[in-house]
């Protein structure tokens, strides 16, 4: 027996003949009688009394009406219940974002998912790159703004790429808008710990080229890193997320790194628990929409992944 079977079951009983629930349910009337007709056979009792004027009950389907009408009426709440909550996604939805991305996108990202998505409450936890990477991997998110520095096989969506820059306090050399890879050596640097991956990508790419790196201080907070700067104590190798409010300000300078330009990717990554809830679908979608307006309003200062360059302010 399944639910078409009670389906047609109720149907005929209810239109009082299967002549009739053959026309309401726009199903043929041999297969009605079939459906019914195996169903006595699995139950090994006669259901219905047909007779010239229609159909009547027996006990046995008079007791099956009562169960078929209840167990009929239950999926239907369920079927409306999962519709209403595909529609109006509901529940707490946990994101991670390194504190660079987290400056230009979080205001953004809570404003739209509060204006779409009312029912879901959503939770921000910010930290240094190699951070989230692993509270990531431990399972503490849902989803996960992460950097990679090169193309992997995972199921990761790539949101963008952005490119790093040296960061110089107001006023010190260097004084161009450009420095070589090779040149970095030459500015005394204050830059995450070495588990950071932002760190780990650069000072590789400095290594492949034969160049080194003068790390003075190592030091997993932006907001500090920042500041050091600022003060000239330090300069700095970083994105332009990173810093764009600081530069606006003229608290710091962003000088391109040049020959060769060292790049990142910016990947929003769910955890495999996710991948079938309704609330998280709807805030992973959110997130490509959020980052694409950012770039396009000169915002956040990097490549789209489908290949239109963001406009800069």
């Amino acid at each position: 027996m399944d639910l078409r079977q009670l389906k047609y079951f109720v149907g005929v009983v209810e239109a009082g003949s299967f002549t009739k629930a053959a026309a309401q349910l726009n199903v043929a009337q041999s297969a009605l009688s079939l459906h019914v007709r195996q169903m006595e056979e699995e139950f090994g009792t006669q259901l219905l009394v047909r007779d010239r004027t229609g159909v009547t009950l027996t006990a046995a389907g008079t007791k099956l009406m009562r169960h078929a009408r209840s167990i009929l009426r239950q999926v239907n709440l369920a079927e409306e219940e999962l519709t209403s909550k595909v529609k109006s996604p509901s529940g707490e939805v946990v994101i991670g974002i390194p504190s660079g991305a987290a400056r230009v996108m979080v205001a953004e990202l809570l404003s739209l998912a509060q204006e779409r998505f009312p029912k879901v409450s959503l939770k921000i936890i910010e930290g240094m790159s190699g951070l989230i990477d692993e509270w990531m991997t431990s399972g503490r998110f849902n989803l996960a703004i992460l950097y990679k520095t090169v193309e992997s096989p995972d199921t990761s969506t790539l949101l963008a790429r952005e490119e790093f820059c040296l960061v110089a306090p107001p006023n010190q050399p260097p004084f161009e808008n450009t420095v070589r890879l090779s040149d970095l050596h030459a500015y005394p640097l204050a830059v995450p710990m070495r588990v950071n991956n932002v760190r780990r990508s650069v000072a590789d790419v400095v290594a492949q080229h034969g160049g080194t790196l003068d790390v003075r201080f190592e030091v997993d907070s932006l907001s500090t890193i920042n500041s050091m700067v600022m003060d000239g104590k330090a300069y700095s190798i970083l994105t332009p997320s990173a810093i764009q409010r600081e530069v606006s300000l003229g608290q710091l300078r962003m000088v391109r790194i040049v020959d060769p330009v060292i790049t990142r990717s910016i990947v929003l990554a769910v955890n495999p628990r996710d991948e079938r809830s309704v609330e998280v679908a709807a805030i992973r979608a959110l997130v490509p929409e959020v980052v694409k307006k950012l770039t396009r309003d000169g915002k956040w200062p990097a490549i789209l992944a489908e290949g239109e360059p963001a406009l800069h302010k």
